[in-house]
């Protein structure tokens, strides 16, 4: 029986076997960017993307171009690629269906799931949010070390490379979610701007 979380890492390995080959010495990160349909918590989907050394070279010439860390970690300056992903999944209804199948049934399952008109107040609804975010968060976390672990990123990069987590709603996490799911030699670049990491005046 598929599961969801089965669902999510044979669609994280299509989608590094989606990437472009010519690129693959080109590649220093792969992305993992959280978000959700409507900003709603019930509908979390991951976008699987990546970045290049030339787009960072192109940020980084571009007229007020940006600081190197900046071009190379920030979303903002990221490509179609790194920032939408070439594969979305997760519970999208209109981009990944059998995903979103999937999570409603075990979210309702845990007893997380609910409709609109059957929340008894805000605060319930804040809470089951919050665990289903949460939930998704620590399985993104994992799938990405997944990564590590099984080999497919030596398998298709022929060396290590980090999983940087980009979570939309929470963009101060990203520093903790990517400590997380990656071996701490291949993310001491990404890190070392880390607010929690630096020394205090």
């Amino acid at each position: 029986m598929t599961t969801f979380r089965l669902h999510m890492e044979q669609a994280v390995s299509r989608a590094l076997a989606d990437f472009p080959k010519e690129l693959t010495s080109e590649i220093y990160a792969v992305t993992f960017r959280l978000d959700s349909v409507d900003q709603d918590p019930r509908f979390p989907y991951l976008a699987i993307g990546y970045n290049t050394e030339t787009e960072v070279a192109r940020a980084l010439a571009a007229a007020g171009g940006a600081e190197p860390w900046e071009a190379r970690w920030n979303y903002a300056y990221f490509p179609p690629s790194g920032l939408e992903g070439v594969r979305v999944v997760g519970h999208d209804p209109e981009r990944d269906p059998v995903g979103a199948e999937l999570y409603r049934q075990e979210a309702t399952g845990r007893g997380l799931w609910y409709e609109d008109e059957d929340v008894a107040d805000d605060g319930d609804e804040d809470e089951r949010g919050e665990q289903l975010a949460e939930q998704f968060q620590e399985l993104c976390v994992d799938l990405a070390r997944r990564l590590h672990t099984d080999g497919h990123l030596d398998g298709v990069f022929g060396r290590p490379l980090p999983v940087i987590l980009y979570d939309m709603f929470d963009p101060d996490a990203m520093f903790t979610l990517t400590r997380a799911a990656n071996p701490p030699e291949v993310v001491g670049e990404f890190l070392s701007e880390d607010p929690a990491g630096q020394p205090q005046d």
